[in-house]
């Protein structure tokens, strides 16, 4: 069977905000692996009730707010259901997630739409959860992005978001500065931007991750969203014409980010961009949790431009969050019914509470109180004709972490050796990708 690929934006229906990815309370922020926080006593089955175990990608951030507002509104309208959490560091989760699932994971936890939920259903660890669709107000598009390769649902979409390149209107309008409609405008307005003492492009990559959405956009805007998609796939080599283009226009373009980026995180460079120390920033919206509400409606976004009049610009990256269940949870009916909920219009309003800038699923969720960006958002995803989900979901995850990440550092490190290290990623692929 064909590997499904990302839905087609035109299909989204335009849907609420924020990241309705709602977790709970367990600080787990320090663990150096992952733990399921159940009991082992539940059953299988629908009980009818009873505990059903959560594990949650974030700790402390707005986002561990929604997840914990959400369970508790899921407790109150489902008498004799509880949700134990167990919230863990993003990064732990993600380089821990193997170990976890082969484990005793938890009934339910946040994972993502993609190859990399794909991944796991082949290989039968995580649950088939076919029968909780069709879900209402969730379109069929987003039920394309939740099936594995046998057909069945092994997914629940609760948001998505965009990455662009986001900059303070304050600023643009006091120096003068217009966006940028094709590379060469981009590329000459970071130079004015540098010469006006602004580091033009904010730019951080300790984390090893937010490289991957810098390669992502130059290779579609290069070589185009197909193409990127099989080369995720392990089609294609790496070490093509078509990919050492990219690896040319980034060397080009890496003068323009922000130096020693290998020793700073995402927050640290959102925090120059919310400083007006820092032109733009490429990332997705997430980057507003670093600014206080009263200057959210500074910031803007734009798509980045092309770089081949021949490709075009309508492809990007909207990454869309949700969850899963374990292969064997210990209460499958209250895991069923709670994945039901985390998709609902009720969840959707939970995560509006707080504020996020992200874009609901479901299209049936209250837009009212949607931001500026929120709008702007859904319209980007909305005139996008091909959505990628990012690197490190739309391929393989031991690619991703092995051998994606060292090999992007050692590139921003030295981008004069990208032949060499194209080689060695090429080299490692095929020893991956035998399957």
């Amino acid at each position: 069977m064909k590997d499904p690929i990302s839905p087609a934006p035109a299909l989204f229906g335009m849907p609420v905000p924020r990241r309705s990815v709602l977790l709970g309370a367990a600080a787990l922020a320090s663990a150096p692996a992952l733990v399921a926080c159940g009991d082992d006593d539940d059953g299988g089955g629908d009980t009818g009730g009873g505990e059903v175990t959560f594990g949650s990608n974030e700790v402390g951030s707005t986002f561990a707010k929604q997840r914990q507002a959400a369970v508790t509104d899921f407790q109150s309208k489902n008498a004799g259901y509880t949700v134990k959490l167990n919230e863990i560091d993003h990064n732990t989760f993600q380089e821990n997630i193997n170990n976890y699932l082969q484990g005793s994971p938890d009934d339910v936890f946040s994972w993502f739409a993609g190859y990399r939920m794909r991944f796991f259903a082949r290989r039968g660890l995580v649950g088939d959860i076919s029968d909780v669709w069709p879900l209402d107000g969730v379109n069929d598009s987003f039920k394309t992005a939740s099936t594995g390769d046998d057909g069945k649902q092994y997914f629940v979409p609760q948001s998505y978001y965009p990455w662009a390149l986001f900059y303070r209107k304050s600023v643009w309008q006091e120096c003068g500065y217009t966006v940028p409609t094709t590379f060469d405008e981009l590329m000459t307005l970071g130079a004015k931007m540098k010469a006006d003492g602004l580091t033009p492009i904010s730019f951080a990559d300790k984390d090893g991750w937010p490289a991957m959405g810098t390669f992502d956009i130059l290779n579609m805007r290069v070589n185009g969203y197909q193409f990127h998609i099989d080369l995720m796939a392990g089609k294609g080599s790496w070490e093509s014409a078509e990919v050492r283009k990219v690896f040319d226009t980034w060397a080009s373009f890496l003068p323009l980010h922000a130096p020693d980026s290998l020793g700073r995180t995402w927050q640290e460079a959102a925090q120059a961009l919310q400083q007006k120390k820092a032109g733009m920033y490429l990332l997705g919206t997430f980057l507003l949790d670093q600014f206080p509400q009263n200057e959210r409606e500074d910031v803007d976004l734009f798509t980045f431009p092309a770089i081949d009049p021949a490709v075009g610009a309508d492809a990007i990256d909207a990454p869309i969050d949700g969850f899963c269940m374990s292969a064997e949870p210990k209460n499958a009916g209250g895991a069923k019914k709670l994945l039901a909920y985390l998709a609902s219009v009720d969840a959707a309003a939970q995560a509006s509470r707080l504020g996020e800038p992200f874009i609901s699923s479901n299209s049936k969720a209250d837009t009212s109180s949607y931001t500026t960006i929120q709008k702007k958002s859904a319209e980007l995803v909305g005139s996008a004709k091909n959505i990628a989900q990012f690197l490190d979901r739309d391929t393989r995850p031991d690619f991703a972490s092995t051998v994606i990440i060292p090999a992007f550092q050692e590139f921003i490190r030295k981008p004069g050796d990208a032949a060499s290290i194209l080689k060695s990623i090429e080299s490692q692929k095929k020893t991956i990708f035998i399957d």
